[in-house]
């Protein structure tokens, strides 16, 4: 995957386009897989390829941290999936003159030390933070990261997903009173995939 124009200069549509097709020549497959809902499907999205890539991480960051609330403090989101999301728009920021925490949250406390699930800085109490996700399939793994945050006394303003399968998270987030809002619906990518694969 080429990014026609660089990252850092190319405007946010441009890069959107670019991070689309990235998706469809990457972390998109069709076949037979078992999701880690536990579901079957005919394709899979493995969100790391887009995240993990050069081009692609900091083009992950710029759109994610266009799509932030200006009071945004941190962000956050659960270990393995959202920790180069997290990192990548947090350094971002830095470029755009914010400064934007990134926290990464363990599936299980730590067993040493101080015990912690939230790896990074410690913020007042009632911080506003966002929660990003890669793929977004059921919901559960972005509300874990919600009630871990919202345990530690910050205060989650929405998540933030890369891709929405569409099987029933954003419902969950509704349900919820959580906003929530995507980058790519999985629509899109099998629209553009089936262009790029005619």
């Amino acid at each position: 995957m080429q990014f026609s124009t660089s990252v850092v200069q190319a405007d946010l549509i441009t890069l959107r386009q670019a991070l689309l097709d990235l998706f469809c020549q990457t972390a998109y497959k069709e076949g037979n897989f078992t999701l880690s809902s536990g579901q079957q499907s005919p394709y899979y999205i493995n969100g790391k390829q887009v995240t993990l890539h050069p081009e692609g991480g900091a083009a992950v960051g710029r759109l994610l941290l266009a799509k932030l609330p200006a009071e945004t403090q941190a962000v956050a989101g659960l270990t393995l999936g959202a920790d180069p999301m997290v990192t990548a728009t947090s350094v971002v920021a830095v470029y755009a003159g914010r400064s934007i925490a990134p926290l990464i949250i363990r599936k299980e406390a730590k067993g040493h030390g101080t015990q912690a699930y939230i790896e990074g800085l410690t913020l007042a109490p009632d911080a506003p933070v966002v929660v990003l996700e890669d793929v977004v399939t059921t919901g559960q793994s972005a509300l874990k990261a919600v009630q871990r945050l919202q345990d530690a006394g910050y205060r989650v303003t929405q998540i933030l997903a890369l891709v929405d399968r569409q099987q029933g998270g954003a419902e969950l987030y509704a349900q919820k009173n959580m906003p929530f809002e995507t980058i790519f619906s999985i629509r899109e990518i099998q629209a553009r995939w089936a262009e790029l694969n005619a």
